[in-house]
């Protein structure tokens, strides 16, 4: 189980090759990779800037990856998020998880970023040559949330 932070982009093919060297009781990865957009609401973007509290979004992290862990049987699960200035078409976050069966590497993959959308402590600025807005929270994250709310242990 792995949280990361930080301002660095990543490699997402190595990421998983690491996930997976020398496991056999991995039957499933499944991996979500988030990217800068080039349009947000009908303007182009150039950039995203995004702000965070070190130490508090490592911990709010941590406290998602593990209640995924704890609704489903996860060999292993990684979340990496950057911070920073961000050009269009850049890595901003990788969740992969492993489990037995792909359901469950679905299911919690899916969790995971339901929760990093609408609970974890990230601001987000999109720039372009119209000048900069801060991103507001979606009602579709909030919905999102709930279904997870409903459901039980898978």
């Amino acid at each position: 189980m792995a949280v990361r932070v930080q301002a660095d982009d990543f490699d997402i093919g190595a990421e998983i090759a690491a996930m997976a060297a020398g496991r056999k009781d991995i039957g499933a990865i499944v991996t979500f990779s988030g990217l800068v957009r080039d349009m947000a609401n009908g303007q182009p973007i150039t950039t995203m800037a995004l702000e965070h509290y070190p130490g508090m979004t490592e911990k709010a992290l941590e406290k998602i990856e593990a209640e995924a862990n704890k609704r489903w049987d996860l060999q292993a699960s990684l979340i990496i998020h950057r911070y920073g200035p961000l050009d269009a078409g850049a890595n901003i976050v990788l969740v992969a998880t492993a489990s037995p069966h792909r359901q469950a590497a679905f299911e919690s993959a899916e969790f995971i970023m339901d929760y990093l959308k609408s609970r974890a402590p990230f601001w987000k600025k999109e720039s372009g040559a119209a000048g900069g807005n801060w991103v507001d929270a979606r009602d579709a994250d909030e919905t999102a949330i709930n279904r997870w709310d409903q459901t039980s242990k898978a």
